[in-house]
């Protein structure tokens, strides 16, 4: 029988304290991926002196856990993580230290001890804000219908390549909120600057399997009544976490 293999020294300290962290990802770091944020984060974690505890095994990586970040080429007020430490640390003094050693366009703004469960079961719906520039008023016009036909359908069917291939799904039951009308004040509110002159539609989506990413949305919208005019669309996240039915919110999943 071949000889099981061990690591050789004494395992890695344990954990003693979990925190969870929002940062914003804005300007021309709206364009980083998930794996530039992951590798950028490693670095700040070591340049910040974060007593990380790290994983057993022939090859420990930091104990890190991430949680439904937004899509590449997106900007986001509302992205989260989760950090293991091996000794007992104040949140907000790693929230500032990691704010200073990450890059301009990648902001910690807040931190708290963990609760109780999976972070990733804490954001069950997200609150996103698109700007539509250069839009006249016929135009303006051609989304206020289709947005008002998207919201009379029952279904709203798109197809997109997944890692498991190419899927078909309901974007419309995702949607929870989709609206015009005070999206500037929305926008306002969670501190995000927006064109004077852009069409803006809020838009608030139910966490779902696959997920029904704003992209998706712009497609839908795209295939529904007369359809959206030519515009790149700019997409911003205000906040993420757990869904409130009875007053139809987005909760705080720090809290």
């Amino acid at each position: 029988m071949a000889r099981q293999r061990t690591p050789e020294g004494p395992p890695p300290p344990p954990a003693v304290q979990k925190i969870r962290l929002r940062y914003a990802k804005r300007g021309r770091l709206r364009f980083s991926s998930t794996r530039d944020f992951q590798r950028a984060l490693e670095r700040a974690l070591r340049r910040a002196g974060v007593p990380m505890a790290y994983s057993a095994g022939f090859h420990p990586h930091p104990k890190i856990s991430y949680a439904n970040a937004a899509p590449t080429g997106t900007a986001s007020e509302a992205e989260y993580f989760e950090i293991s430490v091996t000794e007992p640390v104040e949140p907000s003094r790693v929230a500032a230290a990691l704010d200073e050693a990450l890059p301009d366009g990648i902001d910690v703004l807040e931190a708290a001890d963990a609760l109780p469960g999976s972070l990733a079961d804490r954001l069950q719906a997200s609150e996103w804000i698109v700007e539509l520039r250069g839009l006249d008023a016929d135009q303006r016009a051609q989304v206020e219908r289709t947005v008002s036909a998207f919201l009379a359908a029952e279904t709203v069917e798109i197809s997109r390549m997944t890692k498991s291939g190419n899927r078909t799904f309901d974007v419309r039951s995702a949607v929870l909120a989709l609206d015009l009308q005070g999206a500037a004040g929305r926008a306002a509110a969670s501190g995000v600057t927006v064109s004077t002159d852009a069409q803006l539609l809020r838009v608030l989506l139910r966490h779902t399997t696959p997920t029904v990413r704003p992209d998706d949305v712009i497609t839908a919208l795209a295939a529904t009544g007369e359809g959206l005019p030519q515009a790149t669309p700019l997409m911003t996240r205000l906040v993420q976490g757990p869904w409130s039915e009875a007053d139809a919110t987005v909760g705080d999943p720090l809290r």
